[in-house]
């Protein structure tokens, strides 16, 4: 088995309001020398197949088209062998 790791973020140039949202708070609780939050989403994806080749191409085409929002994130994957 294989399984994907995916962190989809905000691009750098899109405001992230929950990112704000959680400086705030955390400036409200006295954490003054956080600078900057940003919300991220993280994916594990298992697939049953161990060909990379075809795994890669499955993940790509899974975060074109469900996963990232092409005009406002951007993704990065790992792929890791799992041993049962």
């Amino acid at each position: 088995m294989t399984k994907a790791k995916i962190l989809v973020q905000l691009k750098p140039s899109v405001l992230d309001p929950q990112g704000k949202t959680v400086s705030n708070s955390l400036h409200a609780l006295g954490y003054v020398e956080v600078a900057d939050t940003r919300i991220s989403k993280y994916i594990e994806i298992s697939f049953y197949s161990d060909d990379l080749t075809k795994i890669e191409t499955d993940v790509r085409e899974i975060c074109d088209k469900l996963l990232a929002n092409p005009n406002t994130e951007v993704y990065h994957y790992e792929l890791t062998s799992e041993r049962d």
